[in-house]
């Protein structure tokens, strides 16, 4: 009889402990509600994202571009609570960073939200940017008592300093909210590659690691992140990456491309990982 046969039948309760500090997380664009998006409207993508976060196991999922009844939609289907506000009031109006968590697993013990701009504290537009950036946040702690924190952003498309100055805002503003230097987990869609200076401002900082690249078995998918709806051609180049600090082992890391009769349900392919504190 093997070690863990042994613990499972003097120790079960133990062992499902140990078991459960796993952690699937991941971060996705999930497309506004675009009425012109002919073929792929939300009203028939909704249960496509519900159900790949509920096949995938996902107990807390970082979404981009989400409008309040959206969120609303996936909070309902899924059974999850979410924080986060609209990026153009701080109220509803506009996209969403919402950090959709199970509240099963995970217990929410503060929050807020911070533009990506030199005024964080307002609603703002930084620098170089086309539109309005935000990036909510979260304190959780998890059915064991560890607590850690989750940073959700989605960056300009469009303004290059707006990426690299949000790049050095959040890092600064995640290291002020984290001050009992917690586990953290900053995700999103980043709207540049790895060869991009706003992502290397992230790894040059040796408090962040990309989960792609740290994970303990080779990190799965193909080799980019947004489809654009187009069946026909696999993306080349990872623009929704996953960074963590702190005492964080991952264990797994996948681009997913589940599909739908040759549908997606969102332009973007979703990031996940498995980890452990």
């Amino acid at each position: 009889m093997n070690l863990k046969t042994l613990l499972t039948l003097l120790f079960p309760f133990a062992l499902a402990q140990v078991q459960a500090q796993n952690h699937q997380f991941a971060t996705f664009n999930i497309r506004w509600d675009n009425p012109g998006d002919a073929g792929n409207l939300w009203e028939d993508r909704a249960s496509k994202v519900i159900h790949l976060i509920q096949f995938h196991k996902i107990g807390l999922v970082g979404t981009q571009e989400g409008l309040h009844h959206q969120i609303e939609e996936l909070s309902k289907g899924l059974g999850y609570e979410y924080l986060g506000v609209g990026r153009d009031d701080g109220a509803q109006k506009g996209e969403y960073t919402a950090i959709l968590y199970d509240p099963k697993l995970y217990k929410m013990e503060d929050s807020g939200t911070f533009w990506l701009s030199p005024t964080p504290e307002k609603p703002s537009k930084g620098w170089d940017a086309s539109l309005n950036r935000i990036c909510s946040w979260g304190q959780f702690k998890d059915k064991d008592g560890k607590r850690f924190y989750v940073f959700n952003i989605h960056y300009d498309h469009i303004g290059q300093q707006a990426r690299e100055e949000s790049s050095k805002l959040v890092a600064t503003k995640a290291k002020e909210i984290n001050k009992g230097n917690f586990p953290a987990i900053w995700m999103g869609d980043f709207n540049v590659t790895p060869d991009n200076p706003a992502y290397q401002t992230i790894t040059s900082n040796p408090a962040w690691k990309d989960a792609r690249l740290i994970s303990k078995i080779p990190a799965y998918g193909p080799a980019g992140t947004f489809t654009a709806f187009d069946w026909e051609k696999m993306p080349d180049g990872i623009i929704d990456h996953i960074f963590v600090s702190g005492k964080i082992e991952v264990l797994r890391h996948g681009i997913l491309t589940d599909n739908y009769g040759k549908k997606y349900p969102s332009d973007h392919f979703p990031v996940m990982v498995e980890l452990k504190f």
